[in-house]
């Protein structure tokens, strides 16, 4: 993507209601306005809120948007050119359930509240497999205890992706820490038994990998 095009979409985020872009010292210092207000003061409602972490495009918030109306979404990503997608469609076809939040996930714990989101869903997210990434990886043990922060007591977490090593490496940490594994299936398109949410949207890159035969997997957990 050209740097005049991005350019062009970052003006426009700016212009959209469904979009939060603080800067890092405004999350680090805790002065976010709506930390603890999501609910109330961006969406205006009562319903649960759900965080897709790494959302890039931004399909699949506005995906699960449409397939639950009664609850919440916020696709969170640092590259704003790239979810200006997600949330120019859902201001064209109206779709008030789903924002979007600028800002590293490192930082999701200065965003939220304790106990303030309900379900976390991380969507196809880089595996960082030399051992020399291993901190960036979204399903390490720091990365769930910043989840576990800003999670409801019983709320649930969602891994899907076309890395066999990231869905092995995950339950294997899931299973050491004794956390909750609810359900994990390591090629959802094969076998049966998916909820239709995760085998119902598809994002650009995720039709790809099928194309490919790669199979796609996940894990719905709650962490101890």
């Amino acid at each position: 993507m050209g740097s005049k095009n991005k350019l062009k979409r970052f003006r426009e985020n700016e212009t959209f209601d469904n979009v939060v872009q603080p800067t890092r010292d405004e999350v680090v210092s805790g002065n976010l306005p709506y930390k603890g207000k999501w609910r109330t003061d961006f969406f205006k409602n009562d319903n649960p809120i759900v965080l897709e972490l790494g959302c890039g495009k931004g399909e699949y918030s506005v995906g699960l948007a449409q397939l639950f109306p009664d609850k919440n979404f916020i696709g969170v990503d640092i590259k704003g050119a790239r979810f200006w997608r997600g949330a120019k469609t859902a201001v064209e076809d109206s779709i008030h359930n789903v924002g979007f939040l600028r800002t590293q996930i490192e930082l999701i714990d200065h965003c939220f509240a304790e106990n303030e989101v309900d379900e976390i869903w991380i969507t196809f997210p880089d595996p960082q497999i030399k051992y020399k990434r291993t901190k960036h990886r979204m399903t390490n043990t720091e990365f769930l205890q910043r989840y576990k922060r800003i999670l409801k007591p019983d709320g649930i977490m969602h891994l899907k992706t076309d890395s066999e090593f990231m869905h092995g490496y995950t339950l294997g940490l899931l299973h050491g820490e004794g956390h909750e594994v609810l359900y994990a299936n390591h090629n959802i398109y094969r076998n049966e038994g998916a909820p239709a949410e995760v085998t119902g949207i598809q994002t650009f890159y995720e039709s790809q990998y099928l194309e490919q035969n790669k199979p796609i997997t996940y894990i719905k957990f709650k962490l101890k």
